[in-house]
């Protein structure tokens, strides 16, 4: 049965969660960004289904944990994150979790192992499963759904449904769900009236962005793909908007251990 809990960050901000608790090894999934740990639910039930204790977070400004007070939402930041919940759910169920990084939460899940390796810590995972992210991205793709986010960030939508045709606009290619109470975890009413969506708009657009000094960041990530010692498995959606096939065969001769689905 899923119960929510809460992580302390690598500021000491809280970090809110779900786990399925079953007494099974640990395994952490983390959401790409601008979503929330629902985007993983229906994926962590099926891993407890199958006997993992499966904790989904909501990343720093996302969904219900705390709005960072300084700005701080650099990709390191959620790679700090990312470390300190792992080693969170090593003392707290006496393994190293497997990570599960979408996006956003792979990026984080490189990072948080490449610092462990520079800083001769322990590795936070135990294996690391990376969705449709690699240490170089297309900037087109990034730039697309960075726009996205921006386009109603401040201003928000007069209700759900006017989100919906948003969204539905920006992926004209996925059918649209019947019903929008989905939609509704990743939105919130203000006090004004307008719907707004789940995260800090100074995610994108304040003082320490995520994306911001992105040369440094893609060496950090190279380096931290070509140090990986632990089982790893990189996963490509074949409409990626994100990872191209070149990038793919570079992860692989960085990673040759790493084992390759593409998924149409």
């Amino acid at each position: 049965m899923m119960r929510p809990t809460r992580f302390a960050g690598a500021a000491g901000n809280i970090l809110a969660a779900d786990v399925w608790e079953t007494g099974g090894p640990p395994v952490m999934l983390l959401h790409g960004g601008g979503q929330t740990r629902h985007s993983w639910g229906a994926t962590a039930e099926r891993l407890a289904q199958e006997g993992w204790t499966a904790c989904v977070i909501d990343q720093r400004g996302h969904g219900d944990s705390a709005w960072i007070e300084n700005g701080d939402y650099a990709f390191e930041d959620f790679g700090a994150d990312a470390a300190a919940v792992a080693y969170s759910m090593r003392a707290r169920y006496g393994a190293a979790p497997v990570t599960i990084g979408a996006s956003l939460g792979g990026i984080a899940s490189l990072l948080a192992d490449g610092a462990a390796a520079r800083k001769g810590e322990p590795r936070p995972f135990r294996a690391l499963i990376l969705v449709d992210i690699t240490p170089r991205v297309d900037r087109q793709g990034v730039e697309k759904i960075q726009g996205f986010m921006r386009a109603n960030a401040q201003d928000g939508f007069a209700s759900v449904e006017e989100a919906a045709e948003a969204v539905a606009g920006y992926l004209p290619h996925r059918p649209r769900p019947r019903s929008t109470e989905g939609l509704k975890k990743n939105l919130r009413l203000r006090p004004d009236g307008r719907w707004r969506w789940h995260w800090d708009p100074r995610f994108i657009e304040g003082p320490r962005p995520v994306g911001r000094e992105r040369p440094e960041v893609t060496e950090a990530l190279v380096d931290a793909a070509r140090g990986l010692v632990a089982p790893t498995l990189l996963v490509r959606g074949g409409s990626s908007e994100l990872v191209a096939e070149e990038h793919v065969r570079e992860f692989l001769a960085l990673a040759p251990h790493a084992a390759y689905v593409d998924v149409v």
